[in-house]
């Protein structure tokens, strides 16, 4: 398998985690594997998943119903998470990685926004013990790169 991407992209990263949960070796060089070419990290880890149900990780559920459940907290983080989540990423961590300064502005509502999503979360966790059920999965994983940004301290 062959992954086209920037290193410190949050797509490329989000890949690389689901890569690293399969057991799966992989060149970072997109992505490949074997005719099929994909783009977006999410489509291509859902295919990761699929294609190798068999190793590493369960990222999925074969179950309908629990997958439908874990599509919909996939939703939330591409649709609700994510966009807030980036924007305080490029503010708080790639900003000052090249000296440029933030927008307190734009942190300040993007703050109170993703505070706004993470109710909701603690919502759902107080029911399950991970967002998409009871295993972590593709809907947990895929908040990876962007939590780890907001985690280095700036």
């Amino acid at each position: 398998m062959k992954v086209h991407g920037a290193l410190l992209s949050t797509a490329s990263q989000r890949v690389f985690a689901c890569l690293y949960e399969k057991e799966l070796d992989f060149e970072f060089s997109g992505f490949e594997d074997g005719d099929l070419k994909l783009f977006e990290s999410r489509a291509i880890n859902l295919y990761i998943a699929h294609a190798y149900a068999d190793k590493g990780n369960q990222l999925i559920y074969p179950d309908g119903k629990k997958m439908a459940i874990l599509s919909m907290w996939m939703e939330v983080e591409a649709h609700q998470f994510d966009p807030v989540a980036s924007s305080l990423c490029w503010e708080l961590a790639i900003k000052p990685m090249f000296g440029m300064t933030m927008d307190a502005a734009v942190v300040d509502e993007k703050e109170a926004k993703l505070g706004q999503v993470l109710d909701v979360y603690e919502a759902r966790l107080a029911q399950s013990k991970y967002l998409g059920g009871d295993d972590f999965t593709l809907a947990d994983l895929h908040h990876l790169p962007n939590i780890q940004l907001l985690m280095v301290p700036s």
